[in-house]
C-alpha cells in the first residue's frame, strides 16, 4: 500500500494552533465496535485539530473486496495477504475526507456493500491479513505523524503508545438504528432486525478472534455514545487530547 503525498500548502495543516504543523507528533486512536460513530467522530476531531484521518476499517473492507473479486475464500489469510501486496492500495490524504484508492480507483460504496459486509470480519480475523495491514498502518503513521486513526485495534495493537486513545461504545439497538437511518438516507430499505443481527454477529466475531480481538485498549478513555451527539463526543475527546507541550 502506498500513501499519496500531502501538499505543503494543505489547509488542514493550518486550522488550529494545535495542528499537524506542531513540532510534537500526535497520534489519536479511536477504537470500538461497528456503529459507534468512529468515522464521523474521527473526521471531526481531525478537522478541529488540523490532523489527517486514517480509516483502517476501509483497508480491511478493501481486502475483503479483493477477495470477492478474485474469488478467494475469505478464511484464506495467506492468499489474501499476498493479494494485498500485489494490488495498489493507496490512501489519498489530499481528498476531503481522505479516501482509499484501489488500483487507482475509488471503490466508493462497494466497500460497504452487503457482500463485503458479509465477509469483512472473517477476512479481518486472519492473522496474515492483520499483520500485513498493521505494518502498513504503522508505516503511514511514520510518514504522517499527526494523525487520527480509527478502527478496532488501533490503541491496543497498532499504536499502544499513542498520545491519546479512546474507545467508543453504544448498545447494539442504538447502533442498528443509526445504520438503518444511514441506509434510508441513501434511498435503501433495510430490514432493522437483519441489521441488528448482523451487528451483533460481527461483535462476536471481532471480540472472539484469536489475533487482535476487539477490546478496550489499556489506558483508553471510554465514551458511551448512546445518548450523545457527535459534537458532544468530539468535545469530550478534545478536552482529553494533550496540547503540544504536554505530549510525550
Amino acid at each position: 500500500m502506498r500513501t499519496m503525498p500531502v501538499p505543503s500548502d494543505d489547509p488542514a495543516r493550518t486550522r488550529s494552533s494545535r495542528d499537524a504543523g506542531a513540532a510534537s507528533p500526535l497520534i489519536v486512536t479511536i477504537d470500538g465496535p461497528a456503529g459507534t460513530g468512529k468515522s464521523t467522530v474521527a473526521q471531526r476531531v481531525a478537522e478541529r485539530l488540523g490532523l489527517m484521518v486514517l480509516d483502517t476499517g476501509a483497508m480491511y473492507r478493501a481486502a475483503a473486496l479483493l477477495a470477492i473479486r478474485l474469488e478467494i475464500d475469505p478464511s484464506d489469510g495467506p492468499a489474501i495477504a499476498k493479494v494485498i501486496e500485489t494490488h495498489v492500495m493507496e490512501v489519498d490524504f489530499t481528498a476531503d475526507p481522505p479516501s482509499l484508492q484501489l488500483d487507482g480507483a475509488d471503490p466508493g460504496e462497494e466497500l460497504r456493500s452487503r457482500e463485503v459486509e458479509a465477509i469483512v470480519s472473517i477476512v479481518a480475523a486472519q492473522p496474515e491479513v492483520r499483520r500485513r495491514l498493521v505494518a502498513v498502518q504503522r508505516a503511514i503513521a511514520a510518514s504522517h505523524p499527526h494523525l487520527v486513526t480509527e478502527g478496532r485495534d488501533q490503541g491496543s495493537v497498532v499504536f499502544p503508545d499513542a498520545q491519546a486513545r479512546f474507545y467508543l461504545t453504544a448498545s447494539s439497538a442504538i447502533r442498528a438504528k443509526r445504520r438503518v437511518d444511514q441506509l434510508r438516507r441513501k434511498g435503501q430499505s433495510p430490514d432493522p432486525v437483519e441489521i441488528r443481527e448482523g451487528i451483533e454477529a460481527r461483535d462476536r466475531l471481532d471480540a472472539g478472534r484469536s489475533d487482535a480481538p476487539l477490546t478496550r485498549p489499556v489506558g483508553a478513555i471510554e465514551i458511551d455514545t448512546d445518548e450523545l451527539g457527535f459534537d458532544e463526543v468530539v468535545d469530550r475527546m478534545i478536552e482529553s487530547i494533550p496540547a503540544p507541550g504536554e505530549r510525550a
